[in-house]
């Protein structure tokens, strides 16, 4: 054998076996993008109870206790809670602390009326491909994504939150 020839052809094994599983196990490497349709939560085995929200405005947003900007961001979701909650939006903050008890410490220093589940299997978190904590997509009443929110910006996020969601409760 030529071994001249040897790294084209492992190159093309490489393709060809790349291929292959990509056939074999589809996956989607892609995060989620404005206008898609937000995993069905009720999917993913998360620790809480979650809320019907068939037809309804909804506020996801990804959390963990050693998060500082989750820190600064708890009680704006507390105010937009109270603000539009009665409006019919609902809030859920899907915490991805390792230990339940990391979030119990957090959810004590930063109480909240909305909604809280634990994705400790984390597969959702890996469905939705979480770059940034914290991380918050804004669904319309059809559970398609209207915003993504990367990070927390203080007055500035909130002021975001305020403008995109009133619209989707008219």
């Amino acid at each position: 054998m030529n071994l001249r020839y040897f790294p084209l052809i492992s190159q093309r094994i490489l393709l060809v076996a790349t291929v292959a599983f990509g056939l074999l196990f589809p996956c989607s490497s892609q995060a989620l993008s404005v206008h898609d349709s937000f995993p069905d939560l009720s999917a993913f085995s998360l620790e809480g109870t979650l809320p019907d929200t068939k037809g309804k405005v909804v506020l996801v947003d990804f959390f963990a206790s050693w998060c500082g900007p989750c820190k600064a961001s708890f009680p704006v979701m507390q105010e937009l809670h109270k603000e539009f909650g009665p409006k019919g939006l609902i809030i859920i903050a899907i915490n991805l602390d390792d230990k339940k008890e990391e979030m119990q410490e957090f959810l004590k220093k930063h109480p909240s009326d909305f909604v809280i589940v634990r994705d400790a299997t984390k597969k959702l978190v890996s469905t939705v491909k979480i770059a940034t904590m914290p991380s918050s997509f804004l669904l319309d009443r059809q559970g398609r994504i209207q915003s993504i929110h990367k990070g927390f910006k203080g007055a500035e996020t909130k002021r975001k939150y305020i403008e995109e969601i009133t619209p989707l409760l008219k």
